[in-house]
């Protein structure tokens, strides 16, 4: 019998497994989702994040991406070809410059975040309906937790990524190993 707030044994080893397997398959979806909309994973995920936040100057895009300048430029740039962003210079920093969305990218974004919420509805319609709240309350304190545990070792860094989850969530007692 564990006391309140141990792990038991092999418990961190099936959560990594079960996440793991989570993210490949969603993984797999998304690439999946978005290649129908002809666009990239990386290529959508830059669409999303204009617009959410309308335009931003390329490092911030950069950051919020988690990417090297050199996969941005080559991301943007294919993105422009395809009239979906405009580069422009930005009117605070000469130095610098701003991505935004065009119509056309505004509304490639809007399909490919239909195809993923379609996905995640269909997979939620396979979990009982007597659950489904309950599971999507536990991914919110699992991101909780993560964030929390993240925290430790890199500030913030994961802050944009959990827009959508009240930072201040509190995991249950006795969790990250307390």
């Amino acid at each position: 019998m564990r006391g309140k707030g141990q792990i038991a044994e092999g418990d961190a080893q099936k959560l990594r497994t079960a996440v793991r397997a989570l993210v490949r398959r969603f993984s797999v979806s998304e690439r999946a989702d978005v290649a129908c909309c002809g666009l990239t994973v990386a290529q959508a995920a830059a669409l999303e994040a204009l617009q959410r936040e309308g335009s931003l100057r390329l490092s911030d895009l950069g950051r919020r991406l988690g990417v090297v300048p050199s996969t941005l430029t080559r991301n943007l740039s294919r993105l422009e070809s395809a009239g979906l962003v405009v580069r422009e210079p930005d009117a605070r920093d000469a130095r610098a410059a701003r991505v935004t969305l065009t119509e056309a990218g505004r509304k490639a974004s809007e399909r490919a975040e239909k195809q993923e919420e379609a996905f995640a509805r269909s997979v939620l319609a396979l979990v009982p309906r007597d659950r489904r709240e309950a599971v999507v309350e536990a991914l919110g304190d699992l991101l909780a937790a993560v964030r929390q545990a993240t925290e430790a070792c890199c500030p913030g860094a994961f802050d944009h990524l959990m827009e959508d989850f009240p930072r201040d969530r509190v995991p249950p007692e006795g969790c990250c190993g307390e």
